[in-house]
Order: C-alpha cells, then structure tokens, then sequence
C-alpha cells in the first residue's frame, strides 16, 4: 500500500472552516468559558483539584508554588508554566477575588501591579478556607471523572460547589466571538436568593433584585449605578456598572480611602499629576501616595486653598480620571447543557439550583450504595461469629473455605471474603456487640437517606440548611456601597484657574506673554534685541486673549496658559499658522462680550464681540476681509456702544471723528467705509474716544494731543473726509486715546 492511499484531499476552503470551528469551540468550551455548575475555568479547576491531590488544604503547611504547578502542567494542563501560575496567583489575590481560593505566602502582586508578583520558585501557597465549598463532596461521587490529556490519570469533569461560584468571584475572558465579564457577588446575599427561589420557584428577576441589589466588589469603592439600570443589567445579562472613589476631608486635605476593582493608585496619581503639569489642575498643591499596611487605599490631594470647592474638585476627578470606572457586565458561560450563553440571573440562579439538586442526591445515592454495602456485609459477619466454632472449623479443615461457607451460611460472595478476611482480634465477643450498633445506626442512615430522596421538599429543606451553613461560615458584610450620586462633570476651563487680574504683552516680533496685575509698565519690560511693544491688554486670568494677523485672521488662547512675563514670552508662530507673509497686528482681551473694532487699512470696518473672534483652530479664522495689497488696523475695544467716538486718521494726515454706534455689528466680513480714502490712501490707525479723553496722534518722535473741544472740525458723518492735520502731522505712524 502506498503512502499516496492514506492522503485525504480537501478543498482548502473546507479545510480551514473545519479547523477554525474547531480551534474556536476549543477555546469557548475549555479555555476562556467559565462552567455555569463550580464557575471555573478549566485550568482554575485543574490547579485548585492538583493542589487538593497534593495535601494542600487549610490545615495543611505550605509548599512551594513551583511544586504545584509543576503537577498541574505534568498531569492536568499541558500549557504554559507562567500563565498557569498567573492564573493561581489571580485566585490569590485578595483584591482580584472577592473570595480568594488560594492562600498564598510572598509577594503575590499589589493592588497598584497585579502583576509584579515574584516568581514561583520563591512564593508558597495551599488551599483556602473557602475552596473547600468546591472540594467537599469530590470523592462523593458526585461529578463524571474523564482522562488527562495523555490518559494516564482521571480528572474531575467539574467541581461540585456547594455554593453558586460563578456569581461568588465572577470571571473575566476573551473566548473567540465572545467574552465574559461576570462581576463578583456577596455570599449572604446570593444565598438568601437561592433560598427564595427554593421557596418561590416562580419568583421574577425584580424579586431576585431586592436581595442581590448588584454586585459586590472586593473594594469598597461605591457602586452608583442607577437601580433601574442595575435591574436591567441583571434581565439581559450584558451593560455596565459604574464604580466611584470614596474620599474624606482631614483638615483642608482630601484623602481617597477606597478605588473602583481593578484601579491603581499609581494610575489615579499619574492621571492627577499629568493635569498638574498641563496646569488644567491648578487649584491642586500638591499629591501624595500615603498607602501603607494600614491604609492599603490612603491618596492625599493637598487643594491650594481653603476656598476649593472639594465637591466640585471631586466631581471634576471623577470625571477625568479612573476615581471613576465603568465595569463592563457579559453575564456569558457554559450551561448545563455544554453551549455557552449569555443568562440573566434568574435563569443562572435557577440554572445553578438545578445542578446543586442533581449533585445533592448523587450525593445521597452513593451514601446509600455504601450503607446497603455496608450493611450486607454487616449482615454475613454476625451470621459468622452466632456460628463462631463452625466458621473456623471450616476455615481450618476445607481446602476452599470459601465456596463451603457460602453453601452451608448461604452467603454472597462478598459477605464470604468479609468473613474470611476478618482478623483474630476481631473475634471478641464485644465486636459482636459493635457489629449489632453499628447496623442500627446505619440502618436508621438508611432510613432518613430514603426518606430525603422519596421527598422534593425534603430535599429543598436540606439544600437550604447547608446553603445556610456555608453562609454563616464564609459570608460577611458587603463591601461596596450603593449610593446614588449624581452625574460627574468635567471643569470648564475657566472654573479651574484663579480669576487673577493680568496684563496680556504683544511683542511687535509677535512674542506674547503676561504677567499679574493691571499697573504693568509694559513699554519696560525686558525685550529681545530689536524688538519693542506692539500692544497690550487688561483682562483676567481666566479670560481668553485673541491675537489678529495682517490678513485678517483671529487666534485665541486662555490667558493663564501664556507664558509668565519674567521671561521673554513665546511666538506666536509656535502655537498658530498664519498663512505665508502674514505677520500679528493687534492684541485683544476681557469680557466674551466685549464690543471691539475691526478694520483694513483700506479703509473699511465693523463691530464685533470677542466671542466672533475665538478660535480653537491653529490656522485661525478668517474674521476681516482684507482686500488685496493692504493690512489690517490694530483692533480696538469698545466701552459704550453708543456713547463713544471712533477716530479714524490717514497715512497722509486725514483724521475723522465719528459716533461708533454707525458702524454695523457683523460677525465677519468686509464691513462699511470708515474714511473716503483717495488713490494712495491708507488708513494709519483708529482709537475709540470717551469724552472725557485726549487723542494722540504719533509722527516718528513727534506727537500732537487734541483735547475733546478740539474735536469739532473733525467731526462729521462715517465716510466722510473729516478734516486735515496741522502742518508737521501730513506724515501719520498712529494714534491713540488716553
């Protein structure tokens, strides 16, 4: 026979369908799926059933996790040392598992690294307490034993757990086309559901939901989750829950004494510190990280003062950082029936009830196959010593004892080789007496088994007492608080800084800066060679400043984020992009509803408010429309709309004065004529004028200052000529008010 008659061929196509089906159903069903009856993994079971084989228990000394593990993957799961160890290190870990199954001794990680624990070879481990709800009734024939992989020994199929797991600790994988997240749940109040399904069978999941309100984390972080989102979680078996820090004031500190599951604190600190350094957090001093032994959660925000509002400091927190967690819920595992499915937890509850009912009398049935052993071979043994003489007579003299005992007694088999492997010592009248006892006690066993498995309620009964059992043995308080709270709001920006008064600097280099106060001598302040003032403007720190270029662009930046004026500033190139050729003309700041003028050296302008000219794009907004060859005027604000003159001069000495309320308000745009400008004309600069003020005109180093009675043969109608400087201002760089 050839090689060629044992190759099958197959469409490609064909070939990889069946080989991903099955890899997929590999992983669903004994990897990444949790089993609805013990909620384990296969490798969970398989570590927790090894180190049971090992002598692990409670009681038991430690041993080396090495030597666990080692049995685990030499005799159960052929995988992975590490990821086998990482998943009994998990099973460790007090604030991974709400109930831990393995007792571990050396470094088995922190809540802040779950996984920096040391490695096997230097950490110990045994059994807890609580795993024995798993292990208790193993060799009770309760459960199918199947072979280990290469079919030298036999496992357990399952776990028979006492106690519904699969809700106790939850579970998290990632299977191939689905996962599972199922939350960790409190004992006392898991039970006492289990216990009103026994008792109502027709109980809704709003019922279950007064008992189990949610889940219960292994920290104390509170659950905030509205109830009616809580109970719809609970109907589909899929949505979120959220989970929120719990802090305390100490002083003027705020301590943080409690984070969401799974949180770290190094994460909460670096989030913190990293909104520090951005000074989007700048009512914050200072952070520390006080957890010790002690306090194992101790997080301290030192505020800048007492006039923080903590609450809304909190609430702000909350919603930029993980002080505030949502969990995802995916209540997905392995039924009873073997498929995987996504259950609400009536169904789960019930679905677990039922296997907990089919273990009980398992457990019953093989109690009673061992009594009526027992008591069979009890039966042959007093038939024996009430004919004592004859019994040895016959094992002395025959040549096979034991096919002439069963003739003459009419024994069985198994009652014949009892007999004749008892022991001489047994042969005391007293054992007699023993033998009488110990068929009554089994006999009333006997009974009361019969009686629990002819009986439904009966058996409920037992169920719920040792349900109760365990509840009382390893049940405490919940740990995570429902509490509701409102929706957590992030700061605006403003809210976050001190509402200082500044001074906003203008470079004509296009350098901008500020420094604190209003009585700034800007003209002073220390500039880079060949540079000077160009603008300045009085606001507050929390106000936004808004820069316009020569093409009539707008860039704007919150004040508190420009650099302090003790250093040179910054250019305004590295945080906008004006277009090519265009260079910063004018400066702005106040009130997002501050009145304020534009306009083009062609002559041409509008009003607007700040607020038209805010933009958080780096390339700007197009605000002013600037015809082709000319500029823009350094802008100016508005005091009283309908009150204040604007000045409007020419290069070549043209000045006109004219109420501002003329102009229209446009929230961009070209805008109406200011001064009829002739061929050549250009306008040279603008100033807003109180009554009460002077104007400044500037020619090189020579000024002329006009009084508000000198205003009148300048004054007339916007559009106008206005009237001619004196002789020695035909030449006009700028004007201004003060």
């Amino acid at each position: 026979m050839t090689i060629q008659s044992f190759l099958e061929k197959k469409p490609l196509r064909e070939f990889t369908e069946h080989a991903y089906l099955n890899y997929s159903m590999y992983v669903i069903l004994d990897r990444a799926l949790p089993h609805i009856t013990d909620g384990l993994k296969p490798v969970q079971r398989r570590i927790i059933y090894a180190m049971s084989e090992l002598g692990l228990k409670n009681t038991a000394k430690f041993k080396k996790s090495a030597r666990t593990i080692g049995d685990v993957i030499g005799k159960f799961h052929p995988h992975g040392e590490s990821a086998c160890y990482e998943a009994m290190v998990l099973m460790a870990q007090p604030f991974s598992y709400r109930y831990p199954l393995v007792h571990g001794q050396g470094n088995f990680g922190s809540p802040d690294d779950p996984k920096s624990f040391a490695a096997m070879r230097y950490t110990e481990s045994k059994l807890s307490a609580f795993a024995e709800t798993l292990l208790a009734e193993l060799e009770q024939g309760t459960v199918d034993w199947v072979p280990n992989f290469d079919g030298t020994l036999n496992e357990p199929a399952l776990l028979p757990s006492r106690l519904p797991h699969i809700l106790l600790n939850g579970t998290t994988g990632i299977a191939v086309g689905m996962a599972t997240d199922i939350p960790p749940h409190n004992i006392k109040e898991t039970v006492d559901a289990c216990i009103y399904l026994l008792d109502h069978p027709k109980a809704t999941i709003e019922d279950i939901t007064q008992i189990i309100p949610a889940p219960d984390f292994p920290t104390n972080a509170e659950i905030i989750t509205p109830k009616n989102d809580i109970l719809s979680i609970y109907k589909t078996g899929n949505g979120t829950i959220k989970c929120r820090a719990v802090y305390k004031k100490e002083g003027g500190d705020i301590v943080i004494t409690a984070l969401p599951y799974q949180v770290s604190g190094d994460r909460i600190i670096e989030q913190i510190a990293h909104q520090m350094r951005e000074k989007k957090l700048q009512m914050v001093e200072d952070l520390r990280d006080e957890s010790d032994h002690e306090n194992p959660t101790r997080l301290v925000i030192i505020p800048r003062s007492n006039r923080v509002d903590t609450e809304a400091l909190m609430d702000h927190l909350f919603a930029t950082t993980d002080l505030e967690k949502t969990i995802k819920v995916n209540l997905n595992m392995i039924g009873l029936d073997g498929k995987p499915q996504v259950k609400n937890l009536l169904l789960l509850l019930n679905e677990w009830l039922t296997f907990r009912l089919q273990t009980v009398i398992k457990r019953l049935n093989y109690r009673l196959e061992k009594i009526l052993s027992r008591l069979h071979i009890l039966e042959g043994l007093l038939i024996a010593f009430l004919n004592i003489d004859e019994v040895i007579k016959i094992i002395r003299h025959e040549d096979e004892p034991k096919s002439k005992l069963m003739k003459k007694f009419k024994l069985t088999d198994t009652q014949a080789e009892a007999i004749l492997e008892l022991k001489l010592r047994h042969l005391a009248k007293l054992e007699e007496i023993q033998i009488k006892q110990e068929q009554k006690e089994l006999d009333q066993e006997r009974s009361q088994i019969e009686k629990l498995l002819s009986s439904d309620k009966l058996l409920k009964n037992l169920i719920k007492q040792e349900l109760k059992d365990d509840s009382k043995k390893f049940g405490d308080a919940r740990r995570s608080p429902l509490v509701t709270r409102k929706e957590a709001q992030v700061f605006q920006q403003t809210e976050l800084v001190s509402q200082e008064p500044m001074t906003v600097v203008l470079s004509e280099m296009g350098w901008i800066r500020a420094a604190k106060g209003h009585d700034i001598d800007a003209e002073n302040l220390n500039y880079k060679s060949g540079d000077k003032l160009l603008s300045k403007a009085l606001a507050n720190n929390h106000q936004q400043a808004v820069v316009i270029d020569s093409a009539g662009r707008t860039y704007s930046q919150f004040i508190y984020t420009l650099p302090s004026a003790r250093s040179q500033g910054e250019p305004l190139t590295g945080k906008f992009n004006p277009p090519p050729g265009a260079s910063f003309v004018g400066l702005l700041a106040g009130d997002e509803k501050q009145k304020v003028v534009l306009a083009s050296t062609a002559g041409y302008g509008f009003v607007t408010t700040l607020l038209e000219l805010y933009c958080k794009n780096k390339a700007g907004k197009a605000v002013l429309k600037v015809p082709e060859k000319f500029g823009v005027v350094s802008p100016c604000v508005i005091s009283n709309l309908e009150s204040d003159l604007l000045a409007v001069v020419s290069n070549t000495g043209q000045l006109l004065i004219f109420s501002v309320n003329t102009l229209p308000e446009l929230p961009k745009g070209k805008g109406n004529k200011l001064l009829a400008l002739k061929k050549g004309e250009v306008i040279a600069g603008m100033a807003v004028l109180q009554s009460d003020q002077h104007l400044v005109i500037y020619n090189g180093s020579h000024k002329l200052e006009l009084k508000p009675h000198q205003w009148e043969q300048y004054k007339s109608d916007r559009a106008k000529r206005g009237g001619k400087l004196p002789r020695g201002f035909l030449k006009v760089d700028g004007i201004g008010a003060r």
